[in-house]
């Protein structure tokens, strides 16, 4: 048998939602519609609260690992996220880039306006934030060159390290709601 994998999504006080659509917002909620949009600023940039994806992994496997994302490279064009917007993937210094579910974190901000920027020193993302690494654009984590996600060797069900991201749109950025792009994983499996 084959391992059974679901996108999960982790919000608020690290509530854990299998999802089949994660929408950026300026609120820590799982999927709020139309509702907490991440709206174009007057000057400077806007971001969306932090997002925690991750991969549950259930069913009869002997093991996975080796997991990567990637998106299709083409989201800023599709998007139209201004100079300087874009999609942003958190890196650590050394090893995989996932946030290990222990080190979850909820994302905070100033609700219905502006999420706060995950490297920012004071209300950054612990497991993040002091890290030299800089965030990188989704658009170049693409199927050739996608994001060591987990490197962890699972041999039972579980979840896998968390992708965090968040969005950053610019003052030209083009406002309203946004066409569907995917966030792909693979993974190794035995």
């Amino acid at each position: 048998m084959a391992a059974t994998v679901n996108w999960i999504e982790v919000n608020g006080a690290s509530v854990q939602t299998v999802i089949t659509t994660g929408r950026y917002a300026s609120k820590d909620q799982y999927n709020p519609a139309n509702a907490y949009p991440v709206v174009v600023p007057p000057s400077g940039f806007a971001y969306s609260y932090w997002k925690h994806f991750g991969l549950e992994l259930s069913g009869s496997f002997t093991q996975c690992d080796n997991f990567r994302v990637h998106t299709s490279g083409a989201i800023k064009s599709n998007w139209l996220l201004g100079t300087g917007g874009k999609l942003m993937f958190f890196r650590r210094d050394t090893g995989d880039h996932g946030c290990p579910i222990e080190s979850y974190e909820q994302a905070t901000g100033v609700e219905g306006s502006t999420g706060y920027y995950g490297k920012d020193p004071v209300n950054g993302h612990d497991y993040y934030k002091s890290e030299a690494a800089e965030p990188i654009d989704a658009d170049s984590c693409t199927s050739g060159s996608p994001l060591t996600l987990d490197t962890t060797v699972y041999t039972e069900g579980g979840t896998t390290k968390l992708l965090v991201s968040q969005l950053r749109v610019a003052d030209d950025a083009t406002q309203g709601d946004k066409a569907t792009e995917s966030l792909t994983a693979t993974w190794n499996e035995i």
